[in-house]
């Protein structure tokens, strides 16, 4: 997969393409400012590009808003935000934008180990949505009436949810059976006034765009 890297830190963007040179991955660009960045994917055409969010000048939400702008020329486009920060506002409408291509938001001092780094850029370039479980709390915590309607455990399950967890993968944490997690889903969802829907990537989608709502 051809990718494109954006991060200010020196360091910290040569360790980025290492790594994902070691796991077989073509880095075409890495670069340290959304200028750049936006230029590198206009010239590249990447399989995915991995952006910092806060980035020169002014050391904000650049890479994100850049990620953002791609992702309207190009909605196909899978991103995965790598940083130490949550901008929520524009992360959520960053994650809302995941209809047609994977999207990602980690944060670097929770991710264990590389292969989990490795994995979530492999299920972001397939068109999946992966997401920090902090990242999902506070924006969960930007709307929280509509949530009093759920359940104790249909907030843990619209957690895991927003994580990109498939309906296996949700039961196997909560040691449920698959059905009872399917009742729990379309009960968030009817309570959420949001359609249900057999697709687990099209749900989670939906829930990000009705929390950035």
């Amino acid at each position: 997969m051809r990718v494109v890297i954006a991060e200010d830190g020196v360091l910290i963007r040569e360790g980025i393409a290492g790594l994902l040179r070691r796991f077989g991955h073509e880095v075409v660009a890495a670069v340290g400012d959304p200028d750049a960045l936006v230029g590198a994917v206009h010239e590249h055409r990447p399989d995915l590009v991995v952006t910092d969010v806060r980035m020169p000048p002014g050391f904000s939400d650049e890479g994100l808003q850049a990620a953002i702008r791609l992702r309207a020329e190009d909605p196909a486009l899978p991103v995965l935000v790598l940083s130490q920060y949550i901008e929520q506002t524009y992360a959520a409408e960053l994650l809302e934008s995941g209809r047609r291509a994977g999207v990602g938001y980690l944060l670097k001092d929770r991710i264990g180990d590389v292969t989990e780094f490795a994995d979530a850029v492999d299920r972001v370039a397939a068109g999946h949505t992966v997401v920090d479980p902090e990242v999902v709390g506070q924006l969960l915590g930007r709307r929280r009436d509509p949530l009093t309607r759920l359940t104790p455990r249909e907030r843990e399950v619209l957690a895991l949810m927003a994580e990109g967890r498939s309906n296996a993968a949700i039961a196997r944490t909560l040691v449920v059976s698959e059905a009872a997690v399917a009742k729990h889903i379309n009960g968030l969802l009817a309570k959420l006034d949001l359609p249900p829907d057999d697709d687990v990537h099209r749900r989670v989608r939906a829930v990000l765009a009705y929390l950035r709502g």
